[in-house]
């Protein structure tokens, strides 16, 4: 059998608008029910982490629409606007709609501009100065973290102890390469860049201990810098600055005498 030739007689315009959308709103609610239904993050142990969980969960109730949708269209259209076996031709010469083409600019703008602005008051709620912080200074290198409390007679420690209710406000370096200082319990990550000091703030809620984690691949031993992290009773911290701090003295008293 001879193929057709010459340019393709436009198809049928009419399509099963209404199919579609109850497919799509079917399809969306479905996703967005198992979506919200995965626990995606480890037990929220600061006050910012219940802000963070929730703005991830409106942008995976915005997205699963968004995503059914240019499935559903891509799918709709492989299967409806398919050659025929043996049709060699050209497809028919259409012309684009305009209206549609604004259309799908303009929401896109407005969704994004919308996730964009609340992203923006999510973030400066978490980052803003509160009163009582206490200063913690965060020192990165490879492969390991160190912590000192300026604010507490300089006292450094190999392991993170923190306060449970008070905010902590985090100063960040690194001495060699770019790392990054992660607890994914606090849900809050902040990069160490050499020459540079960056911030962060967390509130610690619950007693526990978690992980510090380098969440940038800054060496052989990545996979290797992670570090306690200890969140106690505010009681249970005084005392155990206290024990920091008399380490100190008589480490100074030790070397003082061997001079």
């Amino acid at each position: 059998m001879t193929p057709p030739t010459g340019p393709q007689e436009p198809r049928d315009t009419k399509h099963p608008v209404v199919q579609l959308i109850l497919i799509w709103i079917v399809a969306s609610a479905i996703g967005i029910v198992l979506v919200l239904a995965i626990d995606w993050f480890p037990p929220q142990a600061d006050t910012q982490a219940e802000a963070i969980d929730k703005q991830w969960d409106v942008l995976l109730v915005v997205s699963v629409p968004i995503f059914v949708l240019v499935m559903l269209v891509a799918i709709y259209s492989v299967l409806r606007f398919r050659a025929r076996p043996g049709d060699k031709r050209d497809g028919a010469p259409i012309h684009g709609n305009t209206r549609l083409e604004v259309v799908w600019v303009t929401v896109p703008f407005l969704i994004v501009s919308a996730l964009a602005a609340y992203g923006w008051i999510v973030l400066d709620d978490i980052e803003a100065k509160k009163p009582n912080e206490l200063k913690v200074l965060v020192k990165a290198q490879q492969f390991n973290w160190s912590f000192e409390y300026p604010d507490n007679d300089k006292v450094q420690s190999a392991q993170l102890v923190v306060p449970k209710g008070r905010p902590i406000d985090f100063d960040i370096e690194a001495s060699d390469v770019i790392h990054s200082f992660w607890v994914p319990a606090f849900r809050m990550k902040q990069d160490a860049v050499p020459g540079i000091t960056t911030h962060t703030r967390v509130t610690p809620t619950r007693i526990g201990t978690y992980q510090v984690v380098c969440a940038e691949l800054c060496g052989l031993g990545h996979s290797t810098m992670r570090q306690g992290v200890r969140v106690v009773e505010p009681g249970a911290f005084a005392a155990w600055m206290a024990g920091k701090r008399e380490e100190k003295a008589k480490a100074a008293e030790q070397g003082g005498g061997s001079q």
